[in-house]
């Protein structure tokens, strides 16, 4: 009788991996997710699940992919509504192959090469100045004499990927290739002459 008991335990306790489908908790579990967490992405439309016979809400596995790219898309920022949007084949019942996944990772790719241009950008530019014409920064004689970034519209320009070049840019040069020592070696000269 205790040699069935225990076989009892091993089977109760055994990877969940073969089951096809989960309770809220075991995805929960296994995802990282909190059941909350699941039960929100599941009224916003991002997972779907279907209720057995005691009404208890049971995922198919595939929500585990589901779930790890809504965590991936959110990381990165991606709005949840681009999410729902690239994983919907996924809600009408198709599992996600990696060859899906590939198609989603290749659309959010440029969106995120973006992003990290612009970050990068500020990133680099924040701590000096951002022409946004407070003229109070040591470097804005240099970057914006007398506020000349007004011209341009409001903001700072400084931190902006795509304004415009600097008011004594060369033509030729982009704006981005005129770095703080190019723009104190250009000043300098300007006030030596």
């Amino acid at each position: 009788m205790v040699e069935g008991n225990w076989k009892m335990s091993i089977e109760n306790n055994a990877p969940r991996s073969s089951t096809p489908v989960m309770s809220v908790g075991a995805l929960a579990e296994r995802s990282g997710f909190s059941v909350s967490a699941i039960h929100f992405y599941e009224r916003a439309g991002l997972i779907r699940s279907t209720r057995n016979g005691a009404n208890h809400r049971r995922y198919h596995r595939t929500m585990l992919r589901v779930l790890a790219i809504i965590k991936a898309g959110q990381r990165a920022g991606i709005p949840l509504a681009e999410i729902r949007s690239a994983i919907a084949p996924a809600l009408a019942g198709n599992p996600l192959s990696r060859g899906a996944w590939g198609a989603i990772s290749a659309a959010w790719r440029a969106d995120l090469d973006r992003r990290i241009a612009a970050l990068t950008l500020i990133r680099d530019r924040l701590d000096g100045c951002v022409r946004c014409g407070c003229l109070s920064h040591e470097l804005c004689p240099i970057f914006n004499e007398n506020d000349a970034a007004a011209a341009f519209g409001p903001g700072a320009a400084g931190l902006e990927d795509a304004g415009p070049p600097w008011p004594d840019a060369p033509e030729d040069q982009p704006r981005a290739a005129l770095t703080l020592s190019s723009r104190i070696s250009s000043a300098s000269a300007k006030t030596s002459s």
